[in-house]
């Protein structure tokens, strides 16, 4: 069976036919609650995988079981008030919303119970100070009624964690004030439980500031759509009850509620929730528009292409909740880290209770004291929550700005990229190739721009009767200027493969080819020769009209950069990151458009084998290595890479899939926010392992020199965590 892992396991279980059950546990703040759940459901027979998402309050399993049943009782036995979500065994579709429905909150009763837990722990303090007596009856009274209003739920964990053989942080505070109260310390077990149960609170309300940031992701698509009926009214209609193909009106200042093409009206929508883009981008009919954008200006009608679950909204949401699953490096090492120091602390504790004693002679008291104080130090709380706080909040930071990271190994490891391999087309360039250039071969005798534009007509007359992109070019050129119904009649039309077209236009046959195709009809002079190479060097698509006898009309065709693709290459370098460029197009094209964005390394003529083999030559020598490319055409070479980004993920779900990070509005400069995110992460990992670990080193010298009391050791550990949980909820504003 796996054990509680990845997406992966998730997958491959479900893909050999097991069943998925999805569970709400509304009990489970923190991985000690996850290991218990994880240790007693491992064990059970017909369980084939588990995944754990600790903010979401989410489980998921895999099974081979008749019924969910036996996991709902087990669930329960533990305390952990599961809800089932969703269960493909009967189809069952429970809860929608993994958060419970809304945010963390403290109920009144459970104030009110702290407040009398707190008031009664410094009365047992204060009483037992001013008399001298630390187990007096009023002391004694007190001191119960902190630990039943304040500590029952720790003290009832405790018990379940102690009958299912989980040495967890419950299971060591109960021994802590269990042992107070026997060796008469009644005021401290009291601070004790109620401090702890504060923390406790206190952190579930911050980690709440973790999940609202994925919860605000799934507030942005209104629940009501205006949807135009059969008999042509609008009515308002549930979101979730919209079909395909559907006609939707969005008004002014209204959210779009599903995916879909605009057929009617111009309007500016901030998309920035999708795509991470700054400014309003205007809509016109023929574009697309994403469920949760936000309609600044204008009313517009538009055709539903995606459901509510099938939005790029909900494929946005599903990728974060499944990245939040996946447990980073630092998390790794840090659960198997606390799985061995927990037992190893209460061995250490037992020793430091009895061996003083029986081997030195020394009172049985004070060593008791410090064994306990041990114990309630060693609580590993702060150091296991640290991990998945700070990785959620650096998955939201990146979401928030249109950057999709698939798990947190991705967002931790990013820091190591070297090398980054970037597909020129379609990732570098637009992938629309357009007209640059427009030369005639002979200057005119005669009214020199007037021949142009005939010239420019004629070829475009012939072009548009292709398919060719280069075709394309040259027609879209001529529609661009004005006179995109001015074309002439064109008759006998044949395209050349791999040359070009020709037809007849007014009884003479005239050729739109490339320069191959010019060398073939014997016309090229040494000095078209030139231009045309020329032309080609600068990494241009040449493109000739000829008649039968001469050459006519030169037009260079090439693709667009992306605006801010030169920056984004600077930004690479800025931070240690060499930008490779591998492309299919020829050497020449790629040299052209590498020295245009500052590339140093490009390679053309690469198939999809050539550049993952590439891509396995920069490893070599880098070590970490990224690629960007489409997500479908580069894959092989996006496998092979350390990380794979993906251009153009907005809307396509292929992207979605199979990249490591998807960049949802196409700008390159994000990839240089996102190593510098993850070296943020790292860095704050790094920090509050540091703190943990520290904070508890220095109280174990205080403990063991006599300096310490428990209720210190608590208010340090309780300490400890809320300070690693605020530092990690830092990088929800650390994207640059």
């Amino acid at each position: 069976m796996a054990d509680a892992g990845g997406h992966a396991e998730l997958k491959a279980a479900l893909a050999a036919g097991a069943e998925q059950a999805v569970f709400l546990i509304q009990k489970m703040d923190c991985p000690t609650e996850e290991k218990l759940i994880r240790d007693r459901l491992k064990g059970m027979a017909g369980i084939e995988a588990m995944q754990f998402n600790l903010i979401q309050r989410e489980l998921t399993v895999l099974h081979r079981l008749s019924s969910v049943d036996a996991i709902v009782a087990t669930l329960k036995a533990l305390d952990m008030e599961p809800a089932l979500k969703s269960d493909t065994l009967t189809g069952a579709t429970g809860l929608t919303d993994g958060l419970g429905g809304g945010a963390f909150k403290i109920s009144k009763k459970k104030w009110l119970l702290m407040a009398v837990s707190g008031i009664s722990a410094i009365a047992a303090e204060v009483v037992a100070w001013s008399s001298g007596q630390d187990s007096s009856w009023l002391v004694i009274g007190l001191a119960l009624a902190a630990i039943l209003a304040g500590g029952l739920d720790t003290l009832k964990k405790g018990w379940i964690a102690l009958r299912n053989f989980s040495l967890n942080m419950n299971f060591l505070m109960s021994l802590a004030v269990i042992g107070a109260a026997i060796i008469g310390q009644w005021p401290e077990a009291a601070v004790v439980i109620f401090l702890f149960a504060l923390a406790e609170m206190i952190e579930a309300l911050s980690l709440d500031r973790a999940r609202n940031a994925i919860k605000g992701l799934m507030a942005m698509a209104p629940d009501l759509a205006s949807v135009q009926g059969a008999d042509g009214e609008w009515r308002e209609v549930a979101t979730a009850e919209v079909v395909l193909d559907a006609l939707i009106r969005v008004k002014p200042g209204a959210r779009v509620p599903l995916d879909g093409i605009v057929t009617d009206g111009q309007t500016t929508i901030n998309q920035a929730a999708i795509t991470g883009e700054s400014m309003p981008v205007t809509k016109q009919a023929g574009d697309q528009v994403f469920a949760g954008t936000i309609n600044e200006r204008g009313s517009f009608t538009y055709r539903v292409t995606t459901l509510q679950g099938n939005s790029t909204l909900a494929r946005i949401i599903k990728s974060v909740q499944q990245a939040q699953g996946e447990r980073a490096p630092t998390q790794r090492f840090v659960d198997q880290f606390a799985r061995y120091y927990i037992p190893v602390v209460v061995l250490a504790a037992l020793l430091v209770a009895i061996m003083p004693p029986l081997l030195l002679g020394l009172p049985f008291y004070p060593w008791l004291y410090k064994a306990l104080l041990l114990l309630v130090i060693a609580c590993p709380c702060a150091l296991v929550i640290s991990t998945p706080v700070t990785v959620v909040s650096g998955l939201a930071a990146a979401a928030r700005h249109g950057v999709l990271i698939k798990g947190g190994v991705y967002l931790e490891l990013g820091r190591k990229i070297k090398a980054l391999a970037l597909d020129k087309t379609g990732t570098l360039t637009l992938g629309k190739p357009r007209v640059t250039d427009v030369q005639l071969v002979q200057p005119a005798v005669v009214g020199e721009e007037s021949e142009l534009l005939q010239l420019q007509r004629l070829a475009a007359s012939l072009a548009v009767h292709s398919d060719h992109p280069v075709s394309g070019a040259v027609a879209s050129h001529w529609q661009a200027s004005g006179n995109a119904g001015n074309l002439l009649d064109v008759s006998g039309f044949e395209a050349l493969t791999g040359r070009g077209v020709r037809g007849v236009v007014d009884d003479q046959q005239f050729y739109l080819g490339n320069h191959r195709l010019v060398h073939e009809m014997n016309i090229c002079s040494p000095q078209l020769e030139e231009r045309l190479s020329a032309l080609e060097s600068e990494g241009k698509t040449t493109v000739v009209l000829c008649s039968t006898s001469k050459p006519l009309l030169i037009l260079a065709v090439a693709d667009t950069i992306r605006d801010i693709a030169i920056e984004a290459v600077a930004g690479l370098q800025e931070i240690g990151v060499e930008a490779v460029m591998l492309t299919g197009d020829n050497a020449h094209t790629a040299q052209a458009i590498a020295k245009q964005v500052g590339i140093n390394d490009a390679r053309g003529d690469q198939l999809p084998q050539d550049k993952r083999n590439a891509i396995n030559d920069l490893r070599a020598r880098h070590g970490y290595v990224g690629m960007v490319g489409d997500g479908i055409n580069d894959a092989p070479a996006l496998a092979q890479a350390n990380i794979g980004f993906a251009m153009g993920a907005a809307g396509s779900d292929t992207a979605l899939e199979t990249a490591d990070v998807a960049l949802m509005d196409d700008d390159l400069r994000k990839i240089a926010g996102f190593i510098r995110l993850s070296k943020r992460t790292h860095a704050v990992l790094m920090q509050n392992i540091t703190l943990a670990l520290g904070i508890k080193a220095v109280f174990l010298i205080l403990a063991l020199t006599g300096e310490a009391t428990l209720w210190m050791a608590v208010f340090a550990d309780m300490g400890a965590s809320l300070l690693v949980v605020f530092n990690g909820m830092r990088l929800l504003r650390a994207w640059r």
